[in-house]
This record gives structure tokens, C-alpha cells and sequence, in this order.
């Protein structure tokens, strides 16, 4: 069987600020997870990993603002995104799970495998290198061509 061959593509998308960073990072993993998070569980749970936490109530209040909408909106979206493991309560805070936490404030690289599944996949995988240099100098990001 011939072994498949990878398709590297070069994206670039330039952000305003670490939320817009944020929410492009939480869209793209709802995306390629089947979530179906809503436009506002994703600005919520981007709201959430800058701050830290959604249990004070003066971030509460600031998402609210920022975002036009209620605390019972919050209370709801809070509750199903524990239901799927995206927040969690640690210390008696809400929080977003630390395993899809990164530093919004740095530049982002995200490398999105999307596989067959079969079992010449499977085995060239595991007979296959994944570490690759980092080609870019100090985490920033570079024009393609």
C-alpha cells in the first residue's frame, strides 16, 4: 500500500487584541471538535482564560458589559460548558480547563492534523518524526508567500 503523503498549508490571520485571539483559538477547536459553541459560549469562554476566572462579580459584571448581556446568561453557559469539560471548578473558582489554556498574549502557531483513519495511517504515524524545527525566530509569526 502506498503511504499517504501530508498537505502542509500556511494560514495567517492578523487579531486586534489578545480577546479576538482568544476567540479565533476557541472557534477553530469548537470547529474541528463538532462542539457547536454559540458565538457568546466562545466570547465567554475567551473572556474567561484572559481573566482567569468568571466568579468574581466584578468580571461578571465586566462581561456583561462588554459583551451586552445578563448574568443569567453567564450562569447558563457556565453550566453546560462544565457539562463539557471546557470549565471547570478548581479551588471553588470557575476556570477554563488549563489543557486548552495558551498565552493570548504571544503570537499563536497552531498546527491542526486531520487524519484518515485507517490503518496504514495509523502505522505510517507511528514510524513518522512529528517534532519539526520552529522556523520562526521568537514566537512571531511570518508573511507567507
Amino acid at each position: 500500500m502506498e503511504k499517504r503523503k501530508e498537505i502542509i498549508q500556511k494560514l495567517q490571520k492578523n487579531l486586534g487584541d489578545e480577546y479576538a485571539i482568544a476567540q479565533k483559538y476557541y472557534s477553530i477547536l469548537s470547529a474541528i471538535n463538532d462542539l457547536g459553541l454559540t458565538k457568546r459560549e466562545i466570547e465567554l469562554i475567551a473572556f474567561t482564560a484572559i481573566k482567569g476566572t468568571i466568579s468574581y462579580a466584578n468580571v461578571r459584571t465586566q462581561f456583561c458589559n462588554n459583551y451586552n448581556t445578563t448574568a443569567a446568561t453567564i450562569n447558563n453557559i457556565v453550566s453546560k460548558l462544565k457539562k463539557l469539560g471546557i470549565f471547570i471548578k478548581e479551588s471553588g473558582k470557575v476556570r477554563v480547563n488549563p489543557i486548552i489554556v495558551v498565552d493570548f498574549k504571544k503570537n499563536l502557531n497552531l498546527l491542526i492534523k486531520i487524519t484518515h483513519n485507517d490503518v496504514e495511517a495509523k502505522r505510517y504515524d507511528t514510524e513518522r518524526v512529528d517534532s519539526q524545527e520552529d522556523v520562526n525566530q521568537n514566537g512571531d509569526i511570518r508573511e507567507s508567500d
